[in-house]
């Protein structure tokens, strides 16, 4: 998996959210599958004040703690206005540096749990530190396989 380090300014994503935790997403509970089905019939990219909405975003945000605790997660766009449209979330992602994961190619559900747990034992030897701030994984529509895809992970790390 290719890492890189990227520096992002603030900005708001708005989308379909919910609470969860890790430990859930491994069993047939999980909120994520559900989200994204909520995502697709929302039709987020044809609302006005969604800017590229090409790109998906994933944003895991609003950490009890750690990897273990419970965390919000938002399968949305990013957003020029201040408030969210009924029925939806607005969450901020405040201005971090990033590690950039590039997952492997594959399909989907399969490249994104493997990058997952790649990430975790990456960063359980790293130097650096998560600040559990806000990641979020990016989808590009544009030629977009679910059978064949590679996604760009950010995980935001504590400045030195």
């Amino acid at each position: 998996m290719e890492t890189s380090f990227a520096s992002k300014p603030a900005m708001n994503l708005v989308g379909v959210s919910a609470r969860t935790t890790n430990q859930r997403e491994t069993g047939p509970d999980g909120a994520i599958p559900r989200l994204w089905n909520d995502f697709f019939a929302a039709e987020l990219s044809r609302i006005d004040g969604v800017s590229e909405p090409h790109l998906t975003y994933v944003l895991y945000t609003d950490y009890e703690s750690d990897v273990n605790g419970a965390y919000t997660v938002l399968i949305g766009h990013a957003w020029a206005k201040e408030a969210a449209p009924e029925g939806l979330a607005v969450e901020a992602v405040p201005q971090a540096r990033y590690v950039v994961f590039k997952s492997e190619r594959g399909p989907v559900a399969r490249i994104v749990a493997e990058a997952w747990q790649r990430i975790w034992a990456w960063f359980e030897t790293s130097s650096y530190e998560r600040a559990y701030t806000g990641d979020f994984e990016v989808y590009d529509a544009r030629g977009f396989d679910p059978g064949d895809a590679e996604v760009e992970i950010y995980v935001a790390v504590r400045e030195a």
